[in-house]
């Protein structure tokens, strides 16, 4: 007897990252193969017709775990039941606009979405932030939703931490399945602390095989600016490995996973990051749960930049509070 489905809330629904993730979605590689899924596609009232000719796309798939499919314009519509939703959909930034515009503008998207959660999603609901400022907006949905535990929000560090590994096997010609221990800390922006400073590959110290130039000198700001340099070549931002990052989180969040992994999601207080930014940090994931990796012993070099994240987080915070009110 199969499972209940799963229900599944995508926002942005009819976006370049929803095409990519959407299927992967319904073909069971975030809950698994053998169980059924729900979709809930939410758009803004303009784009609801291209997002119901993406449903049709879907349900021409054939996909033997699909079992629904709801397009709506109503966050409360699309968040009735979720199990897990990923917030996709952001305002971009417009020409002229400061960062604190573009936060406070998203404040207008994520501020509802996350009331809408509160008050209609189910008590297992997990939530991953997509859609940038991530780290910022997964906190504006997070302060709407007393009621949800605060770790049930998230934003994708996950695509991150996939360059890290990427970059790495590229590197010292490997698989990125042979690292272990990699972490992206902090924010979702160029400030982010890509640190392999506990890494190994194949069992054996990272930081012993690579130029400690090209440490701090390439790899750290290629990672970090990744986004942009693919915008230089390809002339779009990178939706297909946006959505396959999201997927790897999700699959990971409801499946487990021992290996350490890259998580935005309240900080606890750990590691000098103050408590509730929405904060990168080092992950496993055991009963459907995330847990920081405790313990970790910091250098100069880490805390340091760790804090230029925890400073950016508290500027962006502080941008927003007053939706918070």
């Amino acid at each position: 007897m199969s499972p209940n489905p799963v229900k599944i809330a995508v926002t942005g629904a009819a976006g370049n990252i929803a095409y990519s993730l959407l299927w992967r979605i319904a073909a069971g590689e975030a809950y698994g193969p053998d169980v059924p899924v729900e979709l809930s596609l939410l758009e803004i009232p303009t784009a609801t017709g291209a997002a119901e000719g993406v449903a049709m796309e879907l349900n021409d798939s054939a996909l033997p775990l699909l079992r629904n499919i709801t397009v709506t314009d109503r966050a409360e519509t699309a968040f009735e039941g979720a199990n897990a939703a990923f917030l996709v959909g952001a305002k971009p930034r417009g020409k002229g606009e400061e960062r604190a515009d573009l936060l406070k503008n998203n404040g207008g998207i994520f501020g509802p979405q996350g009331r809408a959660i509160n008050d209609h999603a189910a008590a297992d609901i997990r939530v991953v932030v997509v859609g940038n400022p991530a780290n910022t907006n997964a906190l504006i949905a997070q302060q709407s939703a007393p009621d949800v535990p605060a770790e049930r929000f998230t934003a994708l560090m996950r695509l991150d931490h996939n360059r890290a590994l990427s970059q790495l096997a590229e590197k010292l010609g490997v698989l990125t399945t042979d690292f272990e221990d990699v972490v992206v800390w902090g924010n979702h922006s160029a400030t982010q602390f890509p640190d392999l400073s506990f890494a190994t590959v194949n069992g054996e110290s990272v930081m012993e095989k690579i130029d400690h130039d090209w440490y701090v000198g390439e790899f750290i700001p290629r990672v970090a600016k990744r986004g942009a340099e693919i915008i230089e070549v390809r002339g779009k931002s990178s939706a297909a490995s946006a959505a396959s990052a999201a997927v790897d989180h999700m699959r990971d969040w409801v499946q487990g996973t021992e290996k350490w992994v890259s998580t935005a999601l309240p900080s606890d207080g750990s590691y000098g990051i103050d408590e509730g930014l929405v904060a990168g940090f080092p992950v496993t994931s055991r009963g459907g749960a995330w847990e920081i990796v405790s313990g970790l012993e910091l250098g100069d070099f880490q805390r340091e930049l760790i804090a230029k994240n925890v400073e950016e987080l508290k500027a962006e915070r502080h941008a927003v509070e007053a939706l918070f009110k």
